[in-house]
């Protein structure tokens, strides 16, 4: 394929991740004529269209699917030689591509980054918070060089390190302070607050409650723990959240905090990363900097 460049195939894999022109362009830092521009060299290069063009979204065709999966081995081949590279440094340099899940990114990332930042002040720290099955995915595809996930993941190509486990605990309203705690199966009867499915956290209440699922009509919704708590102070229920969010949620809402009864939920947090990826024999120091971190 004469004049193929490594710009058009990251392009098109940033308009397949994020089926938008304008969303693309943005995450790729051009606008969005000149991402187009290399769209149609490169469906010139290949001889086939790669795209379906909608007024509002864009769809991959068939030649295109099957276009993005050898794109994306060439990229984190390519990803994963400037790691090798920098592996050989002495210490963590350059870019380092951090996923972390939304009930722990608040409460750990900004110690996190303030260790980083001491330790290595030529790292480029790039951050991306979403829920694990999006991190995995990243994770696998190259998008990502490490995650800060709940464990286990049990992905056969991925590394999995714990770091700390910690308790969940009852958020109630103030009022309800020097009531007995319930019991797990009762916490539903007393309009349990969740995060919205798709989340891990949601998954191992439930499993605390010895409810493996839920449907909406059984349970009240927020989109982050801060929401819930804030509802709870509103009075509108109760909800479980981990320890680590104990300091910044309940700070300056109306409610009261109790650990549940034994056995107690816990979660364990841990880094993971590719097995292929050179940077691995660095990711020791990161360790500590995340245990430090959450002590």
């Amino acid at each position: 394929m004469s004049g193929l460049t490594i710009r058009h195939l990251r392009y098109f894999e940033a308009l397949a991740q994020h089926g938008h022109f304008g969303r693309a362009a943005e995450a790729c830092g051009v606008s969005q004529p000149a991402l187009s521009i290399q769209m149609k060299e490169l469906e010139e290069i290949v001889g086939s269209p790669l795209v379906e063009r909608g007024a509002r979204q864009v769809r991959l065709t068939g030649v295109g699917e099957v276009f993005l999966l050898r794109v994306r081995d060439i990229l984190r081949s390519l990803d994963e030689l400037a790691s090798l590279a920098r592996s050989q440094s002495e210490d963590l340099t350059g870019r380092l591509r951090i996923g972390v899940i939304p009930t722990v990114a608040p409460y750990l990332l900004p110690k996190v980054i303030e260790g980083l930042s001491a330790r290595f002040p030529d790292l480029d720290l790039r951050l991306r918070e979403a829920v694990t099955q999006k991190l995995v995915g990243d994770l696998i595809e190259g998008r990502l060089d490490v995650a800060i996930v709940a464990l286990p993941i049990s992905e056969a190509s991925l590394v999995e390190h714990a770091l700390f486990t910690e308790e969940f605990v009852l958020v109630r309203p103030l009022a309800d302070a020097g009531k007995p705690v319930p019991r797990p199966e009762n916490l539903l009867e007393m309009r349990l607050l969740l995060l919205e499915e798709g989340h891990c956290f949601r998954d191992q209440a439930l499993s605390f409650c010895k409810m493996p699922s839920a449907s909406p009509r059984d349970l009240m919704e927020g989109s982050s723990l801060s929401t819930l708590v804030q509802m709870v102070g509103a009075g509108i229920g109760v909800t479980l959240i981990p320890q680590m969010a104990i300091p910044v949620e309940t700070r300056i809402a109306a409610v009261s905090v109790a650990r549940l009864p034994e056995p107690r939920p816990v979660r364990t947090i841990g880094l993971v990363w590719r097995r292929t990826n050179p940077l691995g024999k660095h990711f020791a120091t990161l360790i500590d900097i995340l245990r430090d971190a959450a002590a």
